[in-house]
């Protein structure tokens, strides 16, 4: 079988819109090659071993699993991060987030910052890698996904500015303020459950999914601890669901400077507030 005719295969297979794209990555991950070699090379052969390892990949996906789970590794911001169904994989909607921040935060200044529900660590990383002044505070509930994002950490170099932590939100981030506090927290409400692409609800964490009846669970503490974690004129700056920017603006009324920026849909996806003070 030679790399043309795997891909033929492979998306046959998997069939969908998505079909080709994800055989053509299955296939050069399987094979440690890069774009170039499909059309360089498109006769190559596969060994035997080779062969069994992409059909192998290619059955995963057809059964639901991510292509990120599959390959371990998903970019983020520009960075190519490690994942495993530990952690949700970055979503393109969450760099709007971390574009935010950054646009709001100052480059040549010490700032410190936390990032509440780190997961793979992708915004902890990739804040702390633009922000060369930055110190980030990453809590995670898991102890697994812990472990991935100071992997992440580690291969991006900023493993000495970046601090993981064990804790349920900012309960045990310090007594020391913050300039920024970040989260992309778990949204979905549990009834949206069914409603999910299998290759979410089927293989993501559902800890990273999930807040309660109406999503908002995660918000309701989250919101008075960043209050309390924050210098006065600090940054609180959130991810939300669709549908759930009337929710959030009341959660955060009594704060400054309230904002909300669409994602490329239209749809409403980041909150953006300032703890009142000077």
């Amino acid at each position: 079988m030679t790399l043309r005719e795997a891909i033929a295969m492979g998306t046959k297979y998997l069939e969908g819109d998505d079909a080709g794209r994800d055989a053509q990555l299955l296939l050069l991950h399987m094979l440690g090659l890069g774009r170039t070699a499909l059309f360089t090379e498109p006769e190559r052969p596969l060994s035997k071993a080779e062969q069994a390892a992409y059909e192998a990949a290619i059955a995963r996906r057809a059964a639901g699993e991510p292509v990120q789970y599959i390959t371990g590794q998903q970019e983020f911001y520009g960075l190519m991060l490690k994942v495993s169904p530990a952690v949700l994989i970055p979503r393109p909607e969450t760099e709007l987030l971390v574009e935010a921040v950054l646009a709001r935060l100052p480059a040549d200044q010490p700032v410190r910052i936390a990032d509440v529900g780190t997961g793979s660590g992708a915004i902890a990383v990739a804040l702390a890698h633009a922000l060369p002044m930055a110190q980030v505070t990453a809590v995670d509930l898991s102890e697994a996904a812990l472990k991935v994002a100071t992997e992440n950490a580690a291969a991006h170099g900023v493993t000495g500015r970046v601090k993981f932590l064990l804790s349920d939100l900012l309960a045990r981030a310090g007594a020391e303020p913050f300039d920024a506090v970040v989260s992309n927290p778990p949204y979905i409400p549990e009834g949206d459950r069914d409603s999910l692409h299998r290759q979410v609800k089927d293989h993501e964490p559902e800890m990273a999914l999930f807040a309660g009846a109406d999503g908002l669970e995660v918000y309701r503490r989250l919101v008075p601890q960043a209050w309390a974690a924050l210098k006065p004129g600090g940054l609180l700056a959130m991810e939300i669901g669709y549908g759930q920017r009337e929710a959030v603006a009341a959660l955060v009324s009594g704060w400054n400077e309230v904002e909300f920026l669409d994602d490329l849909q239209g749809i409403p996806r980041v909150v953006l507030a300032r703890r009142p003070g000077v």
